[in-house]
């Protein structure tokens, strides 16, 4: 059996766990919105069509901030479309997925929709086709109380309250050739740093996320960045980055290695970001917005080639057990960098590229992807510690030294509890951990959830919707301080403790 070693000390911290990067996102994309939160015709369906399964299984994971409404969909679209009397709104071709955009579904009902679970809304303005006029009257119509046209406007809509959203997207992507709209990054440095000024004139109190490069991968990274922040680095809050992986080369151990290239991806941009502030002379430290990121195993595919459906199914990626371990593992990455990533939408939360599936009108499940997301999200609120962990290590076609065991640990010192988040990476052997958290006293056993499956490929689906499900029966000891736990093979591992009260 492989041997690995944890210390976690409750002085040693990386920082507090922000809620928000336990974030997703919905676009108008594929069945996200029509067929996913919105469906009329399910049984389930209240007055404004909203899905209540589908509600009950996004309150379960605990989500405190969406995205919306886009995504590329955002470069292209005209807010004004989505308000008032619904049986008034326009359809419009949409150009990001060759679309029919029906607009039944607009900011005002995915304002009502949040509140139904409980989460916060991070509104996206459109930087591609629109910008300073657009974005500046939508902050007025979301947020301003009364006595002006556009707040005036959504009060005849029966909004009455604004909407105080506090979290804006200054555009998407925007250096993607994809991108209605796509700029250089000195055209969306100015247009960003203006868009900016004029919507905290506004509403002072609102935060705002400049686009990253699209990816790691693509040509304009790091100079792009460094340009964007040059441009805009006092009025903007956070720097958004993106990032998806797959196993497309079906190479299962580089596949759960490419949290390594996330880790130096966010260090990067950080570094990137503390680049401009020294060379500003600034006094703000920029944070950081993984607004996008998860397994994506069709990207690159195309649009529907049959144009001008209305809410057709695009990028159902069908998840297994093996991505799930890489969503955790990307969870555990995250964590480890809380002190600078503040933000982060796993993309997207139903239907497209999501752990949570539905049939129009008819059954919802989950995929394998659900679980490791709800247990950190649910699990691992708190301060994340700075654990020195010992693993043995392997070499795969892209990466090198990487530990087999992926972990971390979050002290929720309010309720008293230990969470230890690990990913056994070896594919054939079980790992003994073994973890010194003495500095903590006296601490007991809570539960130890396991998710595994002998088979890496094993998925949900509608017809076999319980075939990769979490269970308890993880064994682990405590005594005096240590804990002795036994990671199986290709699994995820939730590890609770309870530390004696003062």
């Amino acid at each position: 059996m492989l041997t690995s070693k944890m210390l976690i000390d409750k002085d040693f911290q990386i920082a507090e766990v922000d809620p928000r990067v336990y974030g997703s996102f919905v676009e108008h994309l594929g069945r996200a919105v029509y067929g996913g939160i919105y469906d009329p015709g399910h049984p389930t369906a209240d007055a404004q069509g909203f899905r209540q399964d589908a509600i009950e299984a996004i309150k379960a994971l605990n989500v405190p901030i969406v995205r919306y409404p886009g995504g590329n969909f955002v470069s292209g679209y005209n807010w004004e479309d989505g308000v008032g009397p619904v049986a008034e709104r326009k359809r419009r071709l949409e150009l990001a997925w060759w679309t029919i955009e029906t607009n039944a579904i607009g900011t005002n009902e995915f304002a009502d929709w949040a509140k139904l679970v409980g989460t916060e809304v991070m509104m996206a303005v459109n930087l591609g086709t629109r910008g300073i006029d657009a974005a500046r009257n939508l902050v007025e119509y979301c947020n301003h109380p009364s006595g002006t046209y556009w707040s005036d406007l959504r009060i005849s809509h029966g909004y009455k309250d604004p909407h105080q959203f506090k979290t804006w997207c200054l555009g998407n992507e925007m250096d993607g050739p994809w991108q209605i709209g796509a700029m250089t990054a000195h055209e969306y440095g100015r247009i960003a740093n203006e868009t900016a000024k004029a919507m905290k004139w506004v509403d002072p109190n609102i935060e705002l996320v400049a686009c990253g490069s699209s990816s790691r991968g693509m040509s304009t990274f790091a100079d792009w960045e460094a340009t964007v922040l040059d441009l805009s680095y006092e009025n903007v809050d956070y720097l958004s980055l993106h990032a998806y992986y797959n196993n497309n080369k079906d190479n299962t151990y580089d596949f759960l290695a490419s949290s390594l290239d996330l880790d130096q991806f966010i260090d990067s941009v950080a570094s990137i970001c503390d680049f401009v502030q020294a060379k500003k002379r600034s006094k703000k430290k920029l944070m950081l917005s993984l607004d996008e990121w998860n397994v994506w195993n069709s990207i690159g595919t195309s649009r529907m080639e049959e144009r001008w459906q209305i809410a057709p199914p695009e990028f159902e990626d069908v998840y297994t057990h093996e991505d799930a371990l890489a969503v955790g593992c990307y969870l555990i990455t995250i964590l480890k960098h809380a002190d600078r990533v503040k933000m982060a939408c796993l993309a997207q939360l139903i239907n497209v590229i999501a752990p949570i599936m539905t049939e129009n009108n008819g059954a919802i499940w989950f995929q394998t992807t659900y679980f490791p997301f709800m247990h950190a999200s649910n699990f691992g609120r708190g301060t994340v510690l700075q654990s020195i962990v010992s693993s043995p290590k392997y070499d795969s076609k892209d990466f090198t030294d990487v530990p087999y065991l992926e972990a971390i640990s979050v002290h929720d010192e309010e309720n008293g509890m230990i969470t230890i988040f690990a990913v056994n990476r070896h594919l054939d052997e079980q790992m003994e951990l073994n973890v010194d958290l003495r500095s903590f006293g006296e601490t007991t056993f809570v539960e130890h959830i396991v998710l595994e499956n002998d088979n890496l490929k094993a998925t949900n689906t509608k017809t076999n919707p319980h075939n990769v499900m979490p269970h308890n029966g993880g064994h682990t000891k405590v005594d005096q301080g240590k804990v002795q736990a036994v990671l199986n093979k290709a699994s995820w591992n939730v590890i609770r403790l309870k530390t004696k009260q003062a």
